[in-house]
């Protein structure tokens, strides 16, 4: 499986930005889609995921804030993030997980920054 994240770039804080992420290869059976993100001297942490069935699952503090989103048909997700903030600035990963056995994808990742 591949993941090929887009839409990072430099923003100012309170705008807005959608990253997208095309999963292409051996995409049979993936069940959960997400993002992670690792800002500077920090450890990777849960943005979102998503299930093929649609439930989603947000990191508490970011919730209302981001909304993240999956179109099957197109092996893609995607993660709206509104009213951005410094603190939101980091590398953002995209995430695949097969659960049946369990195997696990991640992206290049794409750097957002968020200026005051």
């Amino acid at each position: 499986v591949q993941l090929q994240a887009s839409g990072g770039g430099l923003v100012q804080a309170g705008d807005s930005l959608r990253l997208s992420c095309a999963a292409s290869g051996s995409i049979f059976s993936i069940t959960v889609m997400g993002w992670y993100r690792q800002a500077p001297g920090k450890q990777r942490e849960l943005v979102a995921s998503i299930t093929s069935g649609g439930y989603a699952d947000y990191a508490v503090s970011l919730k209302g804030r981001f909304t993240i989103s999956r179109d099957n048909a197109k092996n893609t997700v995607y993660l709206q993030m509104n009213s951005l903030k410094p603190e939101d600035t980091a590398v953002y990963y995209c995430n695949a997980k097969k659960i049946v056995p369990f195997m696990e994808y991640w992206g290049q990742g794409t750097q957002v920054t968020v200026s005051s």
